[in-house]
C-alpha cells in the first residue's frame, strides 16, 4: 500500500519529475571566427551583399549576413569580416560574421518630417557633392543640405562643379569660398584630371540630383564601370538595381561610390550643433550659446556667441554668413531645397 492511501497525502514516490529537453545548458558563447577574411561592401540587392576582400580587392564575393547578427544594417562601405566560401566563384555564398565600427556615415530622411534614417554610405572620407551650373540650373539649396549632411556624418565635403563649358563657374564657386571646401569644376569635352587626383587612394561617395553629369563622371573615372556594376549588381537576379549605392574601384587606388540621383535630401536626424561640430575653430565657442541655439543669428537667436566672434575680429563675417546659410538649410523643407 502506498503511503497516499495510508496517510491520505503524497510523498515524494508519487511525484513524476519530466527530464528536461537536453542535459546540456545552453551558451550564448559565439565562434570567433579567427579564420574570418576581411572585406568592403560594395554592393546590396535584395538581402545578398557583394564584397571586395581587402587582400584582393578585384574579387567579388556574394554573401548573406549570419544568423548571429540579427538585424544589424550592413550597407555599401561597410568592413565586415566573412566566412565559408570566399572564393567569389559563380554559385558561392559566404557569411557576414562581423561589422566594424562606422568611421562616417552618409544619412538622409526621405523629407524633413520623416524619423526613419536612411543610412547611403558607411565610412566613406569624402562627400563630392556634383552640381551642374546649367542644364539643369544649380540649386544652392541642395548643394547646402548636402554639406550638413557631410558635416554631421564625418564626411570631408567636395563640390564638383559640371557643365563649365556652359557658363562661367566663378559666380557659383564664390558662394562657398568662405566654407574652405575643395570647388573643382569639369567640363563635359575635357578629362576630370583635377578630380581624379582628389579621389586618389580615398573611399569618395558621389550625390547629385538626376542630369547633372553624375554618371558621365564616374564612367570617365571608371572605364569599366558599367561592366563593374553588372558584376555588383547581379547579386540576385542579375538586374541592377537604381535604389542603392555602388562601390567601384578606381584604376589608381580609392572607391567612388555611386549613389542614386535623389530629388530631396531630409535632414529630420541633424540638429544645428551637428554642423557646427565640423567646424573646429567653432565648436568650442557654441558651449556658450543658450539651450535650443539655432545659431543663426538676430533675431531669431540674439544671444548667439558666434556673433561676438565677428565684433572680435575673431571670425570673419563671410565665413560666419556662409556658416549660417548651411544652418538655414535645416529650416527649409526637402522639397523646396
Amino acid at each position: 500500500m502506498s503511503p497516499r492511501s495510508a496517510a491520505g497525502r503524497y510523498d515524494e514516490s508519487d511525484v513524476r519529475v519530466r527530464p528536461g529537453k537536453g542535459t546540456r545548458p545552453r551558451s550564448k558563447r559565439r565562434p570567433e571566427h579567427a579564420d574570418a577574411r576581411a572585406a568592403m561592401v560594395v554592393g546590396v540587392d535584395r538581402g545578398r551583399w557583394t564584397c571586395a576582400p581587402d587582400d584582393d580587392p578585384t574579387v567579388r564575393v556574394i554573401a548573406m549576413r549570419a544568423r548571429e547578427l540579427g538585424r544589424t544594417p550592413v550597407v555599401v562601405g561597410d568592413h565586415v569580416d566573412l566566412v565559408g566560401d570566399t572564393s567569389g566563384t559563380e554559385d558561392t555564398l559566404a557569411r557576414i560574421v562581423r561589422v566594424a565600427e562606422r568611421t562616417s556615415v552618409l544619412r538622409r530622411t526621405a523629407d524633413d518630417t520623416d524619423p526613419y534614417e536612411r543610412v547611403v554610405v558607411a565610412n566613406a572620407d569624402q562627400l563630392v557633392i556634383v552640381t551642374a551650373l546649367a542644364d539643369p540650373v544649380p540649386r544652392t539649396g541642395f548643394v547646402d543640405r548636402c554639406l550638413v549632411a557631410a558635416y554631421a556624418g564625418g564626411l570631408d565635403p567636395v563640390l564638383c562643379l559640371t557643365k563649365a563649358d556652359l557658363t562661367d563657374p566663378e559666380p557659383f564657386a564664390a558662394e562657398y569660398a568662405e566654407l574652405d571646401l575643395p570647388v573643382v569644376v569639369t567640363r563635359s569635352d575635357r578629362d576630370p584630371g583635377e578630380l581624379r587626383e582628389l579621389l586618389h587612394d580615398e573611399v569618395s561617395a558621389l550625390i547629385g540630383h538626376s542630369g547633372v553629369g553624375k554618371s558621365t563622371l564616374v564612367n570617365a573615372l571608371v572605364p569599366d564601370a558599367e561592366r563593374a556594376v553588372g558584376v555588383v549588381s547581379g547579386v540576385g537576379k542579375g538586374r541592377h538595381t537604381s535604389t542603392s549605392a555602388v562601390a567601384l574601384g578606381l584604376p589608381e587606388g580609392g572607391w567612388v561610390v555611386d549613389t542614386p540621383g535623389v530629388r530631396s535630401f531630409g535632414l529630420a536626424h541633424i540638429s544645428p550643433d551637428d554642423v557646427v561640430a565640423a567646424f573646429g575653430d567653432l565648436a568650442a565657442a557654441v558651449e556658450d550659446c543658450p539651450r535650443g541655439c539655432s545659431h543663426l543669428g538676430p533675431p531669431a537667436d540674439p544671444e548667439c556667441a558666434l556673433d561676438p566672434l565677428v565684433d572680435a575680429g575673431m571670425l570673419s563675417a563671410g565665413r560666419l554668413d556662409a556658416l549660417r546659410r548651411v544652418l538655414t538649410a535645416l529650416r527649409v523643407p526637402a522639397w523646396e531645397a
